[in-house]
């Protein structure tokens, strides 16, 4: 079922959203060579406990970490490690924010240290899909019109956009509907409307766009040890267009 949202359940999610934003600031100064995502894990278990919020996908479906974090050719449900970052890596950092039960979800793609060209223009193509997508993000436009946006840029770009992994409806819980694809064609499926919260997380590939998984059953990999990028925000439709409640550039 697809829940429209009221304005206080926004307000909700908003506070999240900042409190979120707030953790993936304070990883952005602490990603460098050496330092371990399960230090980064540690880092947004206490920050959230200080604000009284709580990591929400920790315990969902037996997920045991409060974030997710894929590195290079990991694609999403990286688990965090006491594997140090080395030089020239990227980590993709997930998280879902629960504060007096609203829900933020954003995913970011950090440069550890110093990063190759291809690997720069990854993230930036990354990137630049998900600002793509969010522009279609306006009440009267379909679900289409946002993979579509996303798939042309990135595969014009020479990258390919993941299949199996989507973008989804959140709010009470993580995952309602409905599922958000990062490919599609233009004025097709759902149509979007106003007090509708969406996420919208383009996972983009050097390689193939396919993806394998890891013996842990969760974490998805490229099958061709290619890399991978994501970023994401939560999203509300308005009549205004599209409001970024995990917004860093406020």
């Amino acid at each position: 079922m697809i829940t429209r949202k009221s304005k206080r359940e926004i307000e909700q999610m908003q506070a999240a959203g900042d409190l979120l934003v707030q953790c993936h600031k304070e990883i952005a100064k602490m990603i460098k060579p050496g330092i371990t995502t399960l230090e980064i894990d540690a880092l947004v278990e206490k920050l959230l406990a200080k604000h009284g919020a709580t990591p929400e996908q920790k315990g969902y479906n037996g997920y045991p970490y409060a974030i997710c974090a894929s590195i290079n050719d990991e694609i999403c449900h990286g688990f965090p490690r006491d594997e140090k970052l080395q030089d020239g890596d990227i980590v993709t950092i997930d998280m879902v924010v629960n504060l007096n039960g609203g829900l933020a979800d954003s995913a970011w793609t950090y440069a550890v240290g110093n990063v190759d060209e291809k690997g720069k223009r990854l993230m930036e193509v990354t990137k630049t899909s998900l600002d793509k997508g969010i522009e279609q993000a306006q009440a009267g436009n379909r679900i289409g019109d946002i993979g579509h946006a996303i798939q042309t840029y990135a595969e014009g770009e020479g990258f390919s956009v993941v299949r199996d992994f989507t973008g989804h409806g959140i709010g009470p819980t993580i995952h309602e509907d409905p599922h958000i694809p990062h490919f599609g064609l233009p004025n097709k499926g759902l149509r979007l409307k106003e007090g509708m919260v969406i996420t919208i997380e383009p996972m983009i590939n050097e390689g193939s766009w396919q993806s394998k998984m890891d013996q842990n059953n969760w974490t998805a990999r490229t099958i061709d040890k290619g890399r991978s990028a994501q970023y994401e925000h939560t999203i509300v439709i308005t009549k205004d267009g599209p409001l970024l409640i995990t917004d860093q550039d406020k």
